[in-house]
């Protein structure tokens, strides 16, 4: 997709800026006319030190687990997606054991780093600092759940759902070390991209919350909606008016240097109500602020390292679309691409730079809207 260069047998790729986010399927889409293969996400661990009350994967999280496949079977089937360009590692919290970390993790960015293909891992970064620091040579973008204006919030948020007693002390040295830590590997120079979910907890608090997101080193600002699923099934839903005023204070009060990362907005330009056209219409026009089309289903499969199972997403409902052991994962995305639910929400809109809702998206505010028959109005 992009110009390599090779230096000291290693591509050299362009940097991860607002004009260059190798995760949004557009980049593909608008390559080749029609959705692509282009990012696998591998889970790793079943295992996590925290139980957020957000968490989409939060009931496949387990006290114990057994072993994995072979990495050279995993890495077997990415070497058979031709057109790969990114890799994001995933749990449970994938550092939570050192030798996953040194057996599994080091060696799948290694490779990622050799092949010339971005990566990223999603971290609470509240564990030991060398786990991070392993991974630092060969890593492209740390990605961390940061959804708390202090210790007290992250202990509400982080442990609401768990069934072992954490004390808030422990809580609040856990939140300190995960601040201790993205700033560390952040002034070390790794790229550190926080995420903060809008949802009814958060919706007041963005500002302050992007106000520590920044004096922590973090380069970007990521921010998604909350949507219902699985483990967070039973938590209020912002209506959608809540939602875009949450949106609109965050682009006031936000620092116009550090870029904000927006992604699964429920707002599109084909939109018949005028204040989402005119939220579309400033996003647009903020500098550092890009809307990023949801991977899941367009670019990107789910890969469970455990059992071989492909998903479309690793927090959707849809079951297993087929297996590593017996499909390439080529195969499988074509499985998908024919998927009735892949139909539901397969709409491209070039005057608008959108490739339509995710399920989710749609499950939560549009079930009987028809995408496909819209068109952009700005």
């Amino acid at each position: 997709m992009s110009d390599r260069l090779i230096v000291n047998d290693l591509p050299v790729l362009p940097q991860i800026t607002p004009e260059y986010d190798p995760w949004d399927p557009l980049r593909s889409l608008q390559t080749h006319g029609e959705h692509r293969l282009t990012s696998v996400e591998l889970t790793v661990t079943n295992l996590c030190n925290m139980r957020c009350e957000h968490c989409a994967v939060g009931e496949s999280l387990l006290a114990s687990e057994g072993p994995r496949i072979p990495l050279n079977v995993i890495l077997k089937r990415l070497d058979e997606v031709e057109g790969l360009e990114t890799i994001s590692i995933t749990g449970g919290e994938p550092s939570y054991h050192e030798q996953t970390v040194r057996e599994y993790i080091v060696p799948l960015l290694r490779y990622a780093k050799e092949r010339g293909v971005r990566s990223q891992i999603n971290s609470n970064v509240t564990l030991d600092l060398s786990r991070y620091e392993a991974m630092a040579p060969y890593l492209d973008v740390m990605h961390i759940s940061f959804n708390y204006l202090n210790a007290d919030d992250f202990y509400e948020v982080g442990f609401v759902r768990t069934d072992r007693r954490v004390s808030a002390t422990t809580a609040a040295k856990l939140y300190e070390r995960m601040v201790e830590n993205a700033k560390a590997l952040a002034s070390g120079g790794m790229f550190v991209s926080a995420e903060s979910m809008i949802n009814y907890r958060t919706h007041a608090k963005l500002s302050g919350i992007h106000k520590l997101i920044r004096e922590m080193g973090c380069r970007r600002h990521e921010v998604h909606p909350m949507y219902p699923s699985a483990f967070a099934s039973n938590l209020p839903v912002l209506t959608l008016d809540q939602t875009r005023a949450a949106v609109h204070r965050l682009l006031d009060d936000r620092d116009r240097d550090l870029w904000m990362l927006f992604g699964t907005l429920p707002f599109y330009a084909c939109s018949p109500l005028e204040e989402d056209r005119e939220l579309v219409t400033r996003l647009r026009r903020e500098p550092n602020v890009t809307v990023r089309n949801d991977p899941d289903g367009r670019n990107r499969l789910n890969v469970n390292l455990f059992t071989g199972d492909v998903f479309v997403t690793d927090f959707a409902d849809v079951p297993a679309l087929g297996n590593i052991h017996a499909d390439r994962l080529d195969q499988v995305f074509a499985r998908w691409k024919d998927h009735r639910l892949s139909k539901t929400v397969s709409c491209h809109c070039p005057a608008a730079n959108c490739c339509g809702p995710n399920l989710l998206v749609v499950d939560t505010y549009y079930k009987d809207v028809d995408f496909a028959q819209r068109k952009a109005l700005v």
